[in-house]
């Protein structure tokens, strides 16, 4: 019997480490650890943090879960159907999953709520809710495609590297006024959230070491990378997330 658990230890372990090498990778040196992003595709992610497992808006269409690791942590940006997918978060999670949503996704899935400013320490890790919305783009009847109030970004402390995970926002005078930012991934996508001219210039304002553009469906990426490309200490990288 403990062949046989070994056996099938072995084959979950290879299963899930082949289904990462699918999705392109990066990984940081943090102070205290190994932090891996994975890039799912759109507005979702998979962050392994010496073998601390974070995914962020899990969504089947660009990804399948049967093959990647569950959640120690779920964060959940709001409640459109390409960020709150609640059959995927059932797939991933486990007994001791902690799941992060904001109100509006309540009855959806479960989990607890953060707010816009909100602060918390979940699995070891500090959390931060900063508010995702609209200042510019409307639907048709006037209303923000994202109004005030209703969805968070996240930034999250792996080991002393701050990750600003901005949701679907646009360059909010909250977005702009972060500071000591790491990594940050700003959306991109018209006529939902930025163009890459705002973009740029919520990079000039709080200066992430690494952006990336995400969520940016057909919108043109070299654009963003001409814009700042003589701004110094921003490194920009493009990986497939549209």
């Amino acid at each position: 019997m403990k062949t046989l658990a070994l056996i099938l230890f072995v084959m979950a372990f290879v299963s899930n480490t082949n289904a990462q090498d699918t999705h392109e990778t990066d990984t940081f040196k943090t102070p205290e650890g190994e932090l891996a992003i994975i890039f799912l595709g759109h507005g979702t992610l998979m962050f392994n943090y010496s073998g601390l497992i974070v995914h962020v808006d899990p969504w089947s269409n660009v990804a399948d879960y049967s093959g990647l690791p569950k959640a120690d942590v779920i964060l959940i940006t709001h409640e459109h159907g390409d960020h709150l997918d609640a059959g995927t978060v059932q797939k991933i999670r486990k007994d001791t999953t902690e799941i992060i949503i904001t109100e509006s996704c309540k009855g959806a899935v479960e989990g607890t709520v953060m707010k816009n400013g909100d602060k918390a320490t979940v699995k070891g890790l500090s959390i931060e809710a900063v508010p995702a919305y609209n200042i510019k783009h409307k639907r048709d009847n006037g209303e923000h495609f994202h109004p005030k109030g209703r969805g968070n970004g996240y930034i999250v402390d792996f080991g002393g590297t701050r990750v600003y995970i901005a949701g679907d926002s646009e360059n909010t005078p909250e977005m702009k006024a972060q500071k000591d930012i790491d990594i940050a991934f700003l959306p991109m996508n018209l006529p939902y959230t930025m163009t890459p001219e705002m973009v740029a210039d919520a990079a000039r304002a709080f200066r992430p070491k690494v952006l990336y553009p995400y969520h940016f469906g057909k919108t043109d990426t070299s654009e963003l990378v001409r814009l700042l490309k003589n701004e110094d200490g921003i490194e920009v990288r493009i990986r497939n997330l549209q």
